[in-house]
C-alpha cells in the first residue's frame, strides 16, 4: 500500500492555464514557436498540447490520448503582475528527444530572438529559457536518462553549467523535426513565492511532494516517484511577496493523479492540515499560501 502522506509515484503534471491579454499573439507563440498543437478552441480560450496518437504494434492498436500543456484564457480586463509578485516563474515543456528540443529552441529563438533569457546544463537535463510575449517564463528542456542521474540519499544532483545554444543546435537540429515538430508536454512548473519555508511546508508537508533539492533559503525542488522535480518554488525576485491579486499570467496549475482514490487521499490530507479545498466530485481545487491556484484530477 502506498504512503497516504505522499503523492503517488505516477503523478503527472497537467496543463498550465494562463490569463492573457492578446489571445491571438499568445496562441501563435505556443503553436508556431514552441510547437504545441491546438487541441481545442472555445469562446475566449485555446488549449494547446500534444495531440492523440494511434500506433499499430504487434500487440494491436495503441492509442495515446491527447495531453494538454497550455490553456490560454482571454482576460483583457486584468492588469499585468508586478515584477516582484508571486506567481509563475516558468512553465517547463519537456521534449522526448534532443532533436525535438532543438527544433523548438530554433523556432522560438528565430521568431522571438529578444525573448531568449538563457540556457543551462542541469546534469539531469538540458534546458533553454525564454519569456513569452506577455512575460511568462518558458523552459524548453530534455531529460537525460534516469539511470545517469546522481543521487545522494533522497537528494538529486543538479547544477547550472554552461550550455552553448548554437553548439546544441548544430549537433541536434534536424530537417525532419523542423518540418514535422514533435510537441512536448509539461514536465514541471516553477513558481515565484514569498518564502521557501512556507513553500516547503505547504507543498511537501501538506500536499505530499518529496523534496529532491534545495538551494539555501532561495529555492526548493520537489517531485513524486523519484523524478528530479515536478514543481519548484523560488524567491529570486519575489522574496516577501504576499497573496496574489487577480492578474494576467498564471491562472491555474493542473496536477493529475492516477486514481480517484488518490485524489480522495489528498483531500483528506488537506483537511487534516486545515487547508480549504473545493471539491465538485471530480476535481479538487485549492490555493497555495500566495493564491496560486492548483487543480487536482484523476486520470480519466
Amino acid at each position: 500500500m502506498s504512503d497516504q502522506r505522499t503523492l503517488p509515484a505516477d503523478l503527472t503534471m497537467g496543463a498550465v492555464t494562463l490569463d492573457v491579454a492578446n489571445l491571438d499573439v499568445m496562441t501563435a507563440y505556443y503553436r508556431d514557436a514552441v510547437g504545441l498543437e491546438v487541441l481545442a478552441e472555445a469562446t475566449g480560450t485555446v488549449t494547446l498540447g500534444r495531440p492523440a496518437n494511434v500506433a499499430n504494434t504487434g500487440a494491436g492498436t495503441v492509442v495515446t490520448p491527447a495531453k494538454p500543456a497550455v490553456l490560454l484564457r482571454h482576460s483583457p480586463a486584468m492588469r499585468h503582475a508586478g515584477p516582484r509578485e508571486a506567481g509563475l516563474f516558468h512553465t517547463a515543456i519537456l521534449f522526448e528527444t534532443r532533436a525535438a528540443l532543438a527544433s523548438a529552441v530554433y523556432r522560438t529563438a528565430t521568431a522571438h530572438p529578444d525573448r531568449f533569457t538563457g540556457s543551462a546544463d542541469h546534469l539531469v537535463s538540458e534546458a533553454f529559457y525564454f519569456d513569452d510575449p506577455e512575460g511568462n517564463g518558458v523552459e524548453l528542456y530534455w531529460d537525460r536518462p534516469r539511470d545517469t542521474w546522481q543521487w545522494s540519499g533522497d537528494r538529486v544532483s543538479m547544477a547550472s553549467l554552461p550550455l552553448d545554444p548554437n553548439a546544441f543546435l548544430r549537433e541536434h537540429l534536424t530537417e525532419d523535426e523542423l518540418d514535422h515538430p514533435t510537441p512536448g508536454a509539461v514536465g514541471h512548473v516553477h513558481l515565484s513565492v514569498g518564502d521557501v519555508d512556507t513553500a516547503r511546508s505547504f507543498y511537501s508537508g501538506a500536499l505530499g511532494f518529496d523534496i529532491t533539492a534545495e538551494l539555501g533559503g532561495q529555492a526548493v525542488f520537489m517531485s513524486a516517484g523519484g523524478y528530479h522535480h515536478h514543481m519548484a518554488m523560488n524567491v529570486w525576485r519575489s522574496r516577501g511577496a504576499g497573496r496574489r491579486q487577480p492578474t494576467l499570467g498564471l491562472g491555474l496549475v493542473d496536477i493529475v493523479l492516477p486514481s480517484a482514490d488518490a485524489v480522495g487521499a489528498l483531500t483528506e490530507r488537506m483537511r487534516d492540515h486545515h487547508i480549504d479545498v473545493a471539491n465538485d466530485g471530480q476535481t479538487v481545487s485549492l490555493d497555495d499560501p500566495w493564491g496560486n491556484r492548483l487543480r487536482v484530477t484523476a486520470t480519466p
